[in-house]
């Protein structure tokens, strides 16, 4: 039987590993989609790319790449926390900020401390197996937002898959969000509260690069479902951009 939280700690990386120790079948997976999509693999020149900032397996096959690029000077720092801590963190500092009235443009990123201390009710491992599989849904649906995979590409990831020593009904799960079109209602069904909605949201604003049309209309599309407020939105990407920019727990 399939344990969705076990699934998504492959994706994002368990409270404490470092995301510079990621690597594996899954992330060769995720690489090998965004290649897929774009016929590329330094397809996003503006924001995050699949989990770069999340770590964990799903941030190996990305690193090498992102760290080759020379254009993310902030990732190793937000890596050194190590996946869904890291994204807890962010969340958590956003929300804060958020429920302070303070401004995005000039609330402080998060700390050292937030990634420590943060809130349980911001990480993915203290919510419903429901909302992981959201989660890993709507990751995989940012990766391939803005193109296709070809039938030659889909051999490609599907061996992948079977290289990451999942179950049956894991690698179902996988390949078939992989070759149907995302869903964002079921989604969004998947999550029940705002810190949820908070922690997805901020997932895919980093695997996206938000000035690509269809990426951004992907984002766009998963907000308005998940009925964010305006506001914390604006927090939730003001701490995402802290992130990628190095701004963030230092």
């Amino acid at each position: 039987m399939m344990d969705p939280k076990s699934l998504l700690d492959q994706f994002l990386g368990p409270r404490g590993q470092s995301g510079g120790q990621g690597g594996g079948a899954l992330g060769d997976l995720m690489n090998q989609l965004s290649t897929a999509a774009t016929g590329q693999s330094q397809r996003r020149s503006g924001a995050g790319l699949p989990m770069d900032v999340l770590g964990g397996a799903a941030g190996g096959g990305l690193l090498g790449v992102l760290l080759g690029s020379g254009r993310r000077g902030g990732l190793g720092s937000v890596l050194s926390h190590g996946g869904a801590a890291a994204l807890a963190a962010l969340a958590y500092r956003a929300w804060q900020n958020y429920q302070q009235g303070q401004t995005a443009a000039s609330a402080p990123p998060a700390t050292a401390q937030d990634a420590r201390i943060g809130s349980e009710s911001f990480h993915p491992e203290a919510a419903p197996a429901s909302f992981s599989l959201a989660l890993i849904q709507a990751l995989i649906g940012a990766a391939k937002a803005d193109g296709h995979v070809d039938e030659e590409e889909q051999r490609a990831i599907s061996t992948q898959v079977e290289q990451a020593g999942l179950d049956a009904e894991a690698k179902a799960f996988i390949l078939d969000a992989l070759s149907q079109p995302t869903d964002l209602d079921a989604i969004a069904a998947g999550v029940t509260t705002q810190e949820q909605a908070s922690q997805l949201f901020l997932a895919v604003r980093l695997a996206i690069n938000a000035d690509q049309p269809s990426e951004r209309a992907y984002l766009d599309g998963l907000a308005q479902r998940l009925n964010l407020p305006d506001g914390l939105i604006q927090h939730l990407s003001a701490q995402g951009d802290a992130a990628l920019q190095g701004r963030a727990f230092i």
